[in-house]
Parts: C-alpha cells; sequence; structure tokens
C-alpha cells in the first residue's frame, strides 16, 4: 500500500460509517439506499459518508448527471482499502 492510500486507509478506518460503507460497496456498485441497508447506517448519515469516501477519492459516483438514483463503486484505492480492512 502506498502513502497515499495508506492516508486514506486511516480516514477511513476511524469511522465506523465510512468502514461499514466501504465494505458494502466491496462486491458491486450500489446506490445510497442499498448501501444505507446493507452497511447498518441511517439513511439520514449515508450521503454525508459518501461524500467524504467521494472527497478521499475511496469510493466515486458512476452516474453524477443523474439527480436519483445515483450509483456508486470503489475506486481502485477503495478496493485495496477494503481488501485491507477483509485481512485485519
Amino acid at each position: 500500500m502506498d502513502d497515499e492510500t495508506l492516508k486514506k486507509f486511516a480516514y477511513v478506518n476511524i469511522s465506523t460509517y465510512r468502514v461499514r460503507a466501504v465494505k458494502a460497496l466491496k462486491d458491486e456498485d450500489k446506490t445510497p439506499s442499498q448501501i444505507a441497508q446493507d452497511a447498518g447506517i441511517r439513511m439520514n448519515h449515508i450521503s454525508n459518508v459518501l461524500r467524504q469516501l467521494k472527497n478521499y477519492e475511496v469510493a466515486e459516483c458512476i452516474n453524477e448527471e443523474s439527480k436519483r438514483n445515483r450509483i456508486y463503486r470503489l475506486t481502485s484505492a477503495g478496493k485495496e482499502i477494503v481488501d485491507y480492512l477483509d485481512n485485519e
């Protein structure tokens, strides 16, 4: 893991919500409501969590122009982070 990815890992790892959201995105692309349900995060928190993950380039929205049913997936750094989280 390079230094930049290590910083992103540390940022994700200090928040239970961010860890849960990243793990929820591990196997497939999902909408915020699917992520919230799979991660056990209330809907009123998920948009903030996803914004944080996007700002740190851990997750990305693949249909940003859409107002509803946006779909999120992990970036390559996010995939590296979730693999590391699973091995802890």
